[in-house]
């Protein structure tokens, strides 16, 4: 939103991140298409940012700095913008720890997880919050989760492990043509390096996962964090005992699951393509 001071337009703090970026990129001589594709994002993506619409997030800021070598400026002026939290002090630790995690993995049960969601995929899902949010929030929350997918496009690559319940890939979250394309974007980041992506088969007549989705996290100083999230609550585990339940259910859930290869083909399958 657009302030005024004196009887003149004050940009945003949105659109003068957007300023900053069209510039820099600017003086590295990209179009948005190019730096779209090094970022692995959609044109509309960095289109929207330098226009103002969507804010920048801190992971793809750190991402950006790096692709246009500007020495951590976008970070900086991200850190310090003005404006609401949007989320609980717990959500932004966790998300701290996933930014700089050297290995994630993700169990979940109801939805395709974060790191892995299309926008649109991830629009849909926040258009069915109850109660509803408006339109500038659900953007605001759909530019926070696709910029938290920069971790698994880092160099050296981040080790990361999905195994994600089968009714997930045959729902139809956002109608058929969201759903494919979020199918065929979670096949695609299969083959990304340090990824595997498994689907638990909807046939098993037992698991490990029946208690609910979960994230365990390894930090660079190797300590282990799992995090659950429930209705309306989260909870960051550093209890050694705690993570370490969880890290066995994690393996279990991975063996009972199909491997890595038989998850490609199904999601090949899912979409017509064999």
């Amino acid at each position: 939103m657009q302030t005024r001071k004196n009887g003149k337009k004050q940009a945003s703090p949105m659109q003068l991140t957007g300023a900053l970026l069209r510039q820099l990129r600017m003086n590295a001589k990209l179009t948005q298409c190019a730096l779209a594709e090094r970022l692995c994002v959609s044109e509309e993506t960095i289109a929207s940012i330098e226009q103002g619409r969507r804010s920048l997030m801190p992971d793809m800021a750190e991402q950006l700095d790096r692709i246009l070598g500007t020495g951590g400026v976008l970070a900086v002026a991200v850190a310090n913008l003005p404006g609401p939290q949007p989320f609980p002090d717990r959500v932004k630790e966790f998300m701290r720890y996933e930014r700089e995690a050297i290995a994630i993995s993700s169990y979940e049960t109801g939805v395709i997880p974060g790191l892995l969601q299309t926008e649109a995929y991830a629009r849909a899902v926040f258009h069915t919050a109850v109660p509803a949010v408006g339109e500038d929030e659900i953007e605001r929350r759909v530019s926070f989760r696709l910029g938290r997918q920069a971790v698994l496009h880092r160099e050296p690559p981040i080790t990361a492990s999905f195994v994600i319940s089968e009714p997930i890939v045959n729902s139809r979250i956002g109608g058929r043509e969201v759903m494919r394309d979020q199918v065929r974007h979670v096949r695609t980041c299969a083959d990304l390096p340090g990824v595997s992506i498994q689907v638990l088969p909807h046939h098993c007549e037992s698991h490990a996962g029946l208690s609910g989705p979960f994230v365990l996290l390894e930090t660079p100083d190797h300590q282990r964090l799992a995090y659950t999230e429930a209705q309306r609550t989260s909870h960051l585990f550093t209890d050694a005992e705690e993570v370490s339940i969880l890290t066995w259910k994690y393996g279990t859930l991975r063996m009972q699951a199909l491997n890595a290869e038989e998850t490609k083909i199904l999601l090949t399958q899912l979409l017509g393509e064999t």
